[in-house]
């Protein structure tokens, strides 16, 4: 279906169905999150405590989780039932992870589970391509997983993250050519949930997501992109074009940590939103900016799912240039703000 459709297409009953479902699913994360709040079992479920790492300075329940996917996995069961599978392993993923934000757990048996979570996902669901290009993508959403976990640092940042990336999914999911009513509803119900997280986690964050909330999240981005390739909604690159931000920070940071030798999975502060912060723009200033890196790219991604192939591969080469541009331009101010304050 042409992009210039796109109106009329969410006029109609679709779309009513889709903000229905959106605005559920946010009201009952906002009334979750409310009431642990409330209550004070928030503080008792999962709490972080600022270390030298972090870029925060209070104790913080990190508790996003908690009204995130319990929300998104029953509205997914009940309105998507197609998709039961990745539901299913974006909640055995949150328990996981909340032992992990409670006790702590072995790096070895949270990538496990991780792996254990994408590869049921593909050996039930395999895409009609050679094995090996299956593993690639395996190992990709492995990575989606652990790096939506590293992203979540800043207030508003992760939330805001699958407000727009999975919206744009249910938009993406609803003009295709070959539209998956499931997958748009899916996508929405993530989304709505990550919006009922962000009126408690936008600056200054009243509660963090948590790996709990990340973890899944980071799974959910993976598998309902993965799907959504797999049935010739969407070609490969728009689910990586449409959390762009997010891949390509987490991304550039990794490569440059392994080439300097440094063990990649410990807490750190070098990522680009990490620098912002640092260096004197804030949490709500670096959340806006990613906000927007993010609405460009998904606006972009839609607009290109209507070309040829070839000038669809052109589309992302230039967004590709326009975040390694962005990347540089922060290197840059990140290089200015320690040379004036001495910070080594």
């Amino acid at each position: 279906m042409p992009l210039a459709s796109l109106s009329a297409h969410y006029t109609g009953h679709h779309a009513i169905v889709l903000l229905l479902w959106g605005a559920v699913a946010l009201c009952a994360c906002a009334a979750i999150l409310y009431a642990l709040l409330k209550t004070g079992l928030a503080w008792r479920l999962a709490t972080d405590i600022p270390n030298d790492r972090s870029l925060h300075t209070r104790p913080t329940p990190r508790v996003g989780g908690w009204g995130i996917v319990p929300v998104a996995v029953v509205l997914m069961v009940f309105a998507a039932p197609a998709l039961w599978l990745p539901a299913l392993a974006a909640a055995l993923l949150a328990a996981l992870s909340q032992i992990d934000d409670r006790r702590g757990l072995p790096a070895r048996v949270r990538f496990g589970g991780h792996a254990a979570a994408v590869a049921a996902l593909i050996i039930v669901y395999p895409a009609d391509v050679s094995w090996w290009a299956l593993a690639a993508m395996a190992v990709l959403l492995v990575w989606l997983v652990n790096l939506y976990n590293f992203m979540d640092g800043s207030d508003g940042l992760a939330g805001g993250m699958a407000m727009f990336g999975f919206g744009g999914y249910a938009i993406a999911a609803s003009i295709s050519s070959q539209p998956d009513p499931a997958l748009a509803i899916a996508s929405i119900v993530v989304a709505g949930a990550a919006a009922g997280f962000l009126l408690f986690n936008f600056h200054p964050a009243r509660i963090f997501l948590g790996d709990a909330g990340s973890i899944p999240l980071g799974f959910l981005a993976g598998a309902l992109g993965y799907w959504g390739w797999r049935e010739g909604v969407w070609p490969v690159w728009f689910p990586a074009v449409s959390f762009s931000p997010f891949i390509g920070d987490a991304s550039v940071t990794l490569a440059k940590r392994l080439l300097r030798g440094e063990k990649f999975w410990q807490a750190h502060r070098e990522h680009y939103y990490q620098r912002l912060v640092q260096s004197g723009v804030g949490h709500a200033s670096t959340a806006r900016i990613w906000y927007f890196f993010m609405a460009a790219g998904i606006m972009l991604a839609l607009w290109a799912l209507d070309f040829a192939v070839p000038n669809q591969w052109l589309v992302v080469a230039a967004w590709a240039v326009v975040l390694v541009v962005a990347g540089l331009c922060i290197d840059r101010h990140w290089r200015r703000h320690v040379s004036r304050s001495g910070q080594s």
